[in-house]
């Protein structure tokens, strides 16, 4: 009973790795149909969490399912081998050693770092029962093959070169711009980040309302003349008040002016009951209403420089040194605020959207640490400021001056960078961009989701509207460890031409064929001289090296001008080029992939760059299908933190109790949705698990003697309740087969639960006691029985497999002794097939029958247990059972014969007319059950109560049945005749 999985499962791993069972599963289905789940790469930057421990198993699950039901199921796990993850916990282990190293050394320290943990998760997956191509694993590490792939690494020489074709197919199809655009900035790691590299976490920050004068308004509302006017905004970003370039109004909305103290102050009419109220205005006066288009106008009609607006913080010098302007803008609502949007084009979205339709520059007065520029900023006292600690002085110096009309605390939630965990900002930068327009790439995206199958079904218009509303994708970072972009532009021509960068295939596919040979390294360097590579010696070498002769500026002609980018490539699209540089090279992993599967935060992460990169590429998503899961989360259902000290390693789960308890655990959740995980419902896991491994050692525990070619009883000769049984697992054999395709494994946990707890232990194997122990080995109703236990014991190890693994190997090697084949030698279950369907026709006949009888003794079973409540009786073996039942039931009842009391479990039944003490049944309406103590004595061979025990202590058979004596006197006549 004691499963010992923390010393058991290890054995069964050097089991497999032995008789390479991952290999037997290929040669298995080497002429079946391909079917491929493409891995998304974890970071290897750290031992596996639990929420990456989830999503392998729930990985294995499908892989190990579709081998089972007949296909193709080859694994090739990735991981994620490049930027900030890794180089951030580099940095932290070189500390001030890191400013001695030059660029290609600290990248070989990132790289050494990235191959040590790709070892140690390796390690960490396998113990999780994951099972992939080792023995390819091996061979491949230093060969880099480019086709067959045991797993695959962001830093594999093919993969790195496989991201400059890709960025390449995007640099000649005109589709990457530079330009200088809002992106979310982290000013601690100095580096732009992705929007699946932001976090939103909760934080307070000063709300203010502030006014900013505005001249020449009377020219379009006449009503406004002679007074002083201004307009009122809102931000809980003070710190970008120094970018400010203009105020927004909604064209359509209506706005008042209202009298505050002699000055006329702008806001949007469905907002002033509530700015009045917050403002402390009483009852403002309105003195004129107009809508956004009718102050703010359009086209020739646009006020624009003519209706000035006094900015709090104008700029020494530069193009937006001179006053605000008020625009119009869509993006203005009435959620909250006044209606006025203070709009800064370097620090947003929608103003820089709104900047380039009136020709306001992205202006940026902060600097990559995070602080402003002194030389971009008129207060003297901002410049060197960190943005986040300017807030106070801003709104003190806003009070001061006269322009604060109300500061208070603003609790919201807020962007963090997902690594260092420090608020991010959104500032405009220098950085690289595929265009979403270009080609048509944003609609051929969302059409390419359409054509895709979404589990849950909500993430295919999840994942569009995020398409449909994403900015263009920058995709340059600050980094030193990564994949460059191949990107040389021109100096001279560049101001005037956006595009003045090298376009030529015959550039990328120079670079290509570098990386493919050396490694992303030969932009940065020469070739490993002594155990590494070496720094170009000059700026022109390299120039020379990485830019073939014969190309040059397409607008001058000249290579003079040719200057290298060192941005590094954003790592998602690094990873969303691996469907490119691992499937399709192989007729065993072909393109697309059928299934991809992953948290749902990879709806912005992975799934999207996989989409645009494969749509720019071959116009269609890599996947067939997409499925999602949750977050793991702690009992209580809080986001597990080390913070909080309530994470739990699957590492640790695995050593103390077993990697099927946790992977048990996987497939009783419904995996949809986030997951709690605690110690509690690990002791449940454990129980569950309990009574499914006692259901198995009761099955082979009875299977002595029993050799399935020669002692199988065919079907139709088996008793009744036998072959009720095989119809029962018939029926739960389509049930998990239907949940295995579906992917709703919890669906299998608890049909295969409930079947070994409900169906076998607490019914069929009850039933069958009787006649295991007490009938001859040999004898046709043991071997009947014997007949369906194997045929259980085959068939569920096997629909159990893909989900307790280790222990579905444990069994299966039990079973291939009783089939007369030698155990541990080199067949695995997991080379085998989901069973087939019962050689017999759904009887459902006998199904009605046998489940109406299960029904009934259903009722019964109360009356046994107040018998038993009021000491009438001991076990059911001590009682009769007295029915009294309408005449159809009791001819039911009685057509069972003698099978009914062992399915009762009873030493008898009788029909007769029961006292007014029985139980009366509510499910069958004139059933009445009452309990009688059994007659008789106890046969110490059945324990039944009957009265033809043998009372003569001279008999031989002396205490034994009737019944037990026949049995007995066949066992003895046997072993004689022997």
């Amino acid at each position: 009973m004691k499963a010992n999985l923390p010393q058991r499962e290890p054995e069964i791993q050097r089991f497999w790795e032995r008789a390479d069972a991952y290999g037997a599963i290929r040669r298995a289905r080497r002429d079946a149909e391909p079917f491929v789940l493409h891995d998304g790469p974890p970071y290897a930057n750290g031992n596996i969490h639990l929420g990456q421990a989830l999503n392998k198993i729930l990985k294995d699950f499908v892989v190990k399912s579709r081998n089972m039901m007949g296909r193709d199921a080859a694994y090739v796990p990735g991981w994620d081998c490049h930027g900030l993850p890794i180089e951030h916990r580099v940095d932290k282990e070189l500390g001030p050693r890191k400013a001695t190293l030059d660029r290609i050394a600290f990248r070989a320290r990132c790289r050494a770092y990235a191959e040590k943990f790709i070892e140690v998760q390796s390690g960490e997956f396998l113990r999780l029962g994951v099972l992939w191509d080792r023995e390819l694993d091996r061979a491949e590490r230093e060969s880099d093959a480019p086709s067959r792939r045991a797993i695959y690494r962001t830093i594999d020489r093919t993969y790195e070169a496989e991201i400059v074709r890709q960025l390449g197919r995007f640099f000649t199809a005109h589709a990457v711009y530079h330009g200088e655009k809002p992106v979310h900035w982290c000013w601690s790691c100095r580096t732009a980040l992705a929007e699946a590299e932001v976090e939103y976490e909760d934080r307070t920050d000063p709300s203010i309302y502030v006014k900013m004068p505005v001249r020449g308004l009377e020219r379009r509302v006449p009503a406004l003349a002679g007074r002083s006017v201004a307009l009122v905004i809102w931000t809980t970003t003070p710190w970008t008040l120094p970018a400010n370039l203009a105020v927004a109004m909604h064209p359509d909305l209506p706005y008042v002016g209202v009298d505050v103290a002699g000055e006329v102050l702008i806001v949007a009419e469905g907002l002033l009951a509530e700015v009045a109220a917050k403002l402390d205005w009483g009852s403002p006066e309105v003195v004129a209403r107009f809508t956004g288009r009718e102050l703010v106008g359009e086209g020739d009609a646009w006020i624009g420089l003519d209706a000035p607006i006094e900015r709090p913080y104008p700029t020494p010098h530069g193009p937006s040194a001179g006053p605000g302007v008020l625009v119009l803008g869509e993006h203005v609502t009435l959620d909250a605020g006044t209606g006025n949007v203070h709009t800064a084009p370097g620090h947003g979205a929608d103003d820089f959207a709104v900047g380039r339709r009136y020709g306001l520059p992205p202006f940026n007065p902060v600097g990559d640490d995070g602080r402003f520029v002194a030389a971009k900023v008129g207060p003297s006292w901002l410049g060197g400021a960190h943005v986040l600690e300017a807030n106070a002085a801003i709104v003190d110096d806003l009070r001061r001056r006269g322009w604060l009309l109300l500061h208070e605390d603003h609790p919201h939630s807020y962007p963090h960078c997902w690594r260092c965990k420090n608020p991010v900002l959104f500032r405009a930068t220098p950085q690289w961009f595929i265009a979403m327009e270009a080609g048509g790439l944003r609609d051929r995206a969302v059409a390419a989701i359409r054509a895709s199958a979404w589990l849950p079904s909500f993430g295919e218009e999840r994942i569009a509207q995020m398409v449909e509303n994403r900015p263009d994708w920058c995709i340059s970072r600050q980094r030193a460890w990564g994949v460059p972009i191949p990107a040389v532009v021109c100096a001279p021509c560049f101001e005037e031409h956006p595009d003045a960068y090298l376009d030529d295939p015959r550039f990328f596919e120079h670079v290509e064929a570098l990386f493919l040979s050396e490694g992303s390294d030969a932009w940065f360097g020469l070739p490993a001289d002594g155990g590494r590579p070496r720094p170009y010696p000059s700026g022109r070498a390299r120039l020379e090296r990485l830019v073939p002769d014969g190309i040059a500026c397409r607008y001058c002609g000249s290579r003079d001008g040719l200057v290298l980018h060192d941005h590094i490539v954003d790592v998602w699209f690094e990873s969303g080029v691996s469907h490119a540089a691992v499937l399709g090279r192989d007729p065993r992993l072909p393109w697309p992939a059928d299934l991809y599967l992953e948290g749902h935060d990879q709806y912005r992460g992975w799934f999207h760059s996989s989409l645009l990169v494969a749509v720019h590429d071959r116009g269609a998503a890599p996947y067939r299908g997409v499925v999602t899961h949750g977050f793991t989360l702690d009992g209580e259902g809080r986001k597990m933190s080390k913070s909080l000290g309530n994470t739990i390693s699957p590492l640790d789960v695995a050593a103390r109790r077993g990697a099927d308890i946790l992977r048990l655990w996987v497939s009783m959740i419904d995996f949809l949705d986030d997951m709690r995980l605690s110690d509690e419902i690990l002791d449940r896991n454990a129980e569950a698990y309990r009574k499914i491994r006692n259901t198995f050692r009761y099955l082979l525990g009875n299977l002595d003697g029993f050799e399935p070619e020669r002692d199988r009883v065919p079907y139709e000769r088996l008793h009744a309740v036998d072959r009720w049984a095989l119809q029962q697992l018939e029926q739960v054999r389509r049930r998990l087969l239907a949940a295995y395709e579906a992917h709703q494994y919890h669906v299998v946990y608890h049909a295969l639960h409930a079947f070994c707890g409900s169906t076998l232990s607490a019914v069929y194997l009850d039933v069958l006691k009787d006649r295991l122990y007490t009938f001859p080995a040999d004898s046709p109703g043991r071997r009947s029985a014997q007949t369906v236990l194997y045929r259980l014991a085959v068939d569920l190890c096997r629909l159990m497999a893909p989900v307790l693994c280790f222990t579905a190997e444990e069994i299966w090697q039990e079973l291939e002794t009783l089939a007369g084949r030698e155990a541990w030698a080199d067949a695995t279950v997991h080379a085998a097939r989901f069973p087939e369907p019962l050689d017999a026709p759904e009887d459902r006949e006998l199904l009605d029958a046998w489940n109406r009888l299960m029904e009934v003794r259903g009722e019964v079973a109360p009356a046994l247990e107040a018998a038993r409540r009021d000491r009438l009786i001991g076990t059911s073996l001590e009682a009769v059972v007295r029915l009294e039942a309408p005449p159809e039931l009791a001819g039911f009842l009685r057509g069972f014969g003698d099978d009914l009391r062992f399915v009762l479990i009873v030493s008898g039944v009788e029909f007769a007319p029961v006292g007014p003490a029985a139980i009366r049944s509510e499910r069958f309406p004139g059933l009445a059950v009452e309990i009688v103590r059994a007659p008789g004595r106890k046969c110490e061979r059945c324990w039944s109560i009957t009265e033809d025990v043998v009372a003569d202590e001279s008999d031989r058979f002396h205490g034994l049945c009737a019944r037990c004596v026949g049995h007995v006197r066949a066992i003895l006549s046997r072993a004689e005749t022997a």
